[in-house]
């Protein structure tokens, strides 16, 4: 079959939250799907997905998936090992490792963490200590940068499409930040117009129930967060936190015999706390529930935008450290640098020429201006510019004569 057909095709299948429905329900709900499906090549088609779909077609590895158990992993779980790596993986998924009795944790690593301990590292250099986790939240410099997109190496809001959705946010504080941070994924993004509109008043807030309004302000009006799936059974239908907890976990894995039994319960509930009408209870009950499939977990949205606040509130107030801090994590990519290179010239900054006599190894400031890296030009490396840099001892520096815009 030609490409294009089955890319036709596959377009045609729904998608609920982040993921494709399956074929049986493609075929009951798309017109266009079941008229395809007459042609003899397509209905094969249709019928050897449906004898695969779900199976699992390689072998993968979680990017931060860590299992711990009480004694050697092999007599827990089958293990398997690729070829070409050296740490063995469980053959069980996610959700059958803890069923057979392993603690599972995402370890995630960040560069950016690096870039701002560099940041400030350089900024210590010339007298200037700051705590980054005491800077205010408040920095209209920081919002200032934000809203008009001049993000680049700004965590989380590096790409095009963050850069047009913080122009249409104009975001003020960082709740914005958090919000855009959950927001910006399959699904979860078609609410980005409507959270903008609301915030700057081109569209009035619309109330879904007055118990619970207080909770939705501060995403004006849309349900962003699984933690407020939660606070919502909470006030408007009595839940404990327990049961809260419960209620998003069945929704968000879409477990049918959970649902109904939580439906009467979440209706009952409202009715007995706030006596909420028993369709307005199931309107809200059927909101959470579409909600809750994509609803992001707020203290991680959270996390990520206070280190993308970090990183703005540095590129804003302190600029050449912080340009200096991100060429030195990617020092070896010449395409990367040749982006930030740009970026520097953009800002107004001044930026040094590689100098055997006064550069070092890595990217330095020095009054004012970024220093070019010896360790950045091509197919030197930076251990061996460490050399240099040890062989010339503390005789002074020299004066640098500075890059003219575009050098790179």
């Amino acid at each position: 079959m030609p490409y294009g057909q089955v890319d036709r095709l596959s377009k045609m299948i729904p998608v609920e939250g982040v993921k494709p429905v399956s074929i049986t329900k493609a075929l009951a709900d798309e017109p266009r799907l079941r008229e395809a499906a007459k042609e003899e090549v397509v209905k094969r088609l249709l019928d050897y997905g449906q004898q695969i779909e779900g199976l699992l077609r390689n072998a993968s590895t979680h990017a931060a998936g860590v299992v711990i158990g009480d004694r050697p992993l092999d007599e827990l779980v089958p293990l398997y090992q690729d070829p070409r790596s050296d740490m063995p993986a469980t053959q069980f998924n996610m959700k059958w490792v803890e069923a057979a009795g392993l603690v599972k944790f995402d370890f995630l690593g960040l560069k950016t963490l690096t870039v701002i301990q560099n940041a400030l590292d350089l900024l210590r250099l010339r007298g200037i200590e700051i705590d980054i986790s005491l800077i205010p939240l408040d920095d209209k410099a920081s919002y200032d940068l934000y809203a008009s997109a001049k993000t680049v190496a700004v965590f989380q809001v590096e790409s095009s499409g963050m850069m047009d959705a913080l122009r249409r946010m104009k975001p003020t504080c960082i709740e914005d930040i958090v919000a855009l941070v959950a927001l910006y994924r399959p699904g979860p993004m078609e609410n980005i117009p409507a959270y903008c509109e609301v915030k700057n008043g081109l569209k009035d807030l619309e109330s879904i129930h007055p118990t619970i309004d207080h909770i939705l302000a501060e995403t004006q009006g849309i349900i962003v967060y699984q933690e407020q799936v939660m606070e919502i059974a909470q006030v408007m239908a009595g839940y404990s936190l327990g049961g809260a907890d419960l209620l998003r976990r069945a929704m968000g894995k879409k477990i049918a015999e959970e649902m109904a039994k939580e439906r009467p319960k979440f209706i009952d509930g409202a009715a007995k706390t706030h006596n909420v009408p028993r369709d307005k209870a199931g309107e809200v009950f059927d909101l959470l529930e579409k909600f809750a499939n994509y609803g992001f977990n707020k203290s991680h949205a959270a996390a990520y935008a206070v280190v993308s606040y970090q990183t703005a509130w540095l590129k804003a107030n302190h600029p050449v450290e912080f340009m200096a801090a991100v060429m030195n994590c990617d020092i070896h990519l010449t395409d990367k640098l040749a982006v930030y290179k740009r970026e520097v010239d953009k800002l107004g900054l001044t930026t040094v020429a590689p100098c055997v006599n006064a550069s070092l190894a890595t990217f330095t400031v020095r009054d004012g201006a970024v220093v070019y890296a010896l360790g950045a030009l091509k197919n030197v490396g930076v251990e061996a510019m460490k050399l240099i840099t040890e062989a010339r001892g503390d005789k002074p520096l020299p004066p640098c004569s500075t890059s003219p815009a575009g050098w790179i």
